[in-house]
């Protein structure tokens, strides 16, 4: 079962994608998550790329931000994204795009969008593949004194030389990195 923590849709139950494809995120992660960035969060433009079911961004909805755009571009995790927003009435504050993870960003840029939080969960594969913060960096999306946060397997190696890495934390096999 998949529910927002807390806020002002604690105890919402989300539908989960019914894919191997999409890992939702533990609780225990989620809640570590939020309880890092708990400050920036309320009032913040908020990026949940790899969306999934979009229990990330709905979790930074309900604990105040201002505005989330959700990216995948899996067609049932869109459509499971956009079931969860319905059921908690958030269809306004979002934008949701199925989409490439790089062609969204560049769409993103193009439309002069600016992030106070960049969350990504990309499949884990893909980052031995190539490095989702360099289109960030590229296309200037990231507000200044704006974080990036990257979940991947604790096992897999990650440079990010576009950002500097300020925390790092794992909890059972998964890790994530906070970087400005």
């Amino acid at each position: 079962m998949i529910r927002v923590i807390s806020g002002i849709y604690k105890g919402k139950r989300l539908k989960k994608v019914k894919s191997p494809l999409v890992r939702p995120m533990p609780d225990k992660l989620k809640e570590a998550l939020f309880n890092i960035i708990r400050e920036k969060v309320k009032g913040c433009v908020f990026l949940d790329g790899f969306a999934g079911t979009g229990s990330v961004g709905i979790e930074a909805l309900s604990r105040g931000a201002e505005r989330v755009v959700f990216i995948d571009e899996y067609y049932p995790a869109v459509k499971v994204i956009k079931i969860n927003l319905k059921k908690c009435g958030l269809e306004d504050e979002v934008q949701v795009l199925r989409r490439e993870f790089n062609r969204a960003v560049i769409q993103l840029a193009k439309e002069k969008a600016k992030f106070d939080l960049i969350f990504l969960d990309p499949p884990y594969k893909l980052l031995e593949e190539r490095n989702p913060l360099k289109v960030i960096s590229k296309r200037g999306i990231l507000r200044s004194g704006g974080e990036i946060i990257l979940r991947r397997h604790f096992k897999t190696k990650f440079e990010a030389k576009y950002f500097e890495l300020t925390r790092q934390i794992t909890i059972g096999e998964d890790c994530l990195s906070f970087y400005k």
